[in-house]
């Protein structure tokens, strides 16, 4: 049985942050009628898999999943499971934000199914978090994460973001610190991204936001491998950390090349070589799913060289390259193109070689981009 997974992407959220570009909408109309036409494309597609496939994730993102009552979720996890082969140990993750779920809800969402909960806290420093406009404080941060192990969760992850402006080294090891002292076996810790169309971008642009250089931005990426890895917490993935055992099987599905199927307005998926892209409008969504029972606003068939491409990229931004599987699924032509490149990223320390797998060093992560680029 090949190892897929399902994402299920719920708009809705109190706020819309700065710096935020994932589709969200600060309204809670329509939410019967999109759990409806969710549904409907959750049967639409139950057809498209083989019944090789088994489905060992299911993650709901957003907007704020967490926003919806523990029984709108349990309607939607009801109808995956009697349209796809799910595995009875599926990783079932759910994102929240601080303060917009409280011990009884959380423990709902246990009851439900949900056994990971993501806290998108970005920051412990009360200017920081006023600077992104989050609508949480330091204390709503911790007092979620303490309350998610309460309920009963196990598998608790963090997301930071570093190099905000004006963010010293010392203020960021504070927020490392922060995330430590609390009970999680996950860190997200990612490099502030300006994305076209968001308002921290258009700040940027008009001189009112001055973003601080790469070089320190690196510094900090060092500082955060360092301090995690010393503390516990194996570097998996760019920006990924957790304790042995919890890494996110959802992200792995995406980093190994699995098949994954998105459902809800602006998700995507991949499944046996082809990707689609839903419709970025829940108005739009909703009428194509009535209409034609699907929502895709756009497709492609990936050539021979994009799988490729694809795959080397994603293994070395994670877990690493396994060269005798590389070979077996394409063949040793482009291996071997870039062969004495890998020579030279390994005798630099930038790659290590294990046996078969080549997989990047602090040092390689610190620069993957550069490297991926270099790539033939």
């Amino acid at each position: 049985m090949k190892e897929s997974a399902l994402y299920i992407h719920i708009p809705f959220c109190e706020h819309k942050c700065i710096y935020c570009d994932f589709y969200s909408i600060i309204t809670k109309d329509n939410i019967g009628a999109f759990l409806s036409a969710l549904k409907k494309e959750i049967a639409f597609y139950s057809s498209s898999c083989k019944d090789d496939l088994i489905f060992t994730t299911i993650f709901f993102g957003g907007g704020t999943p967490s926003l919806m009552e523990p029984q709108y979720i349990s309607e939607i996890l009801h109808a995956l499971r009697n349209n796809f082969n799910i595995s009875p140990n599926a990783e079932i993750s759910l994102e929240t934000n601080p303060g917009m779920v409280d011990s009884d809800k959380l423990k709902n969402f246990r009851a439900t199914g949900i056994n990971r909960i993501s806290v998108g806290i970005q920051s412990f420093d009360e200017a920081d978090l006023k600077f992104l406009t989050r609508i949480h404080d330091k204390e709503k941060a911790i007092n979620t994460i303490m309350q998610a192990k309460s309920a009963g969760f196990e598998n608790i992850n963090l997301d930071l973001i570093f190099n905000l402006p004006g963010q010293t080294k010392e203020k960021w090891l504070s927020n490392l610190e922060a995330a430590i002292k609390l009970p999680v076996t996950h860190i997200s810790a990612y490099s502030l991204i300006l994305e076209s169309g968001t308002i921290l971008n258009k700040m940027v642009l008009d001189g009112k936001v001055k973003i601080q250089d790469e070089d320190y931005d690196a510094d900090l990426y060092e500082q955060t491998i360092d301090f995690l890895t010393a503390d516990g917490f194996m570097q998996y993935e760019v920006s990924n950390f957790a304790k042995p055992g919890f890494e996110c099987k959802h992200n792995l599905a995406y980093w190994e090349y699995k098949n994954y199927i998105g459902f809800g307005p602006s998700a995507h998926s991949f499944l046996y070589g082809k990707r689609w892209k839903n419709f970025t409008s829940l108005k739009k969504y909703i009428s194509e799913i009535e209409t034609a029972g699907q929502a895709v606003a756009s497709s492609e068939i990936l050539t021979e060289e994009q799988k490729i491409e694809e795959y080397v990229m994603l293994a070395l931004r994670s877990s690493g390259l396994n060269v005798a599987e590389f070979i077996t699924l394409f063949g040793e032509s482009h291996f071997k193109r870039n062969q004495d490149y890998f020579n030279t990223l390994i005798k630099a320390n930038y790659i290590k070689k294990n046996g078969a797998l080549l997989s990047l060093t602090p040092k390689g992560y610190a620069v993957c981009d550069e490297i991926l680029g270099n790539i033939t």
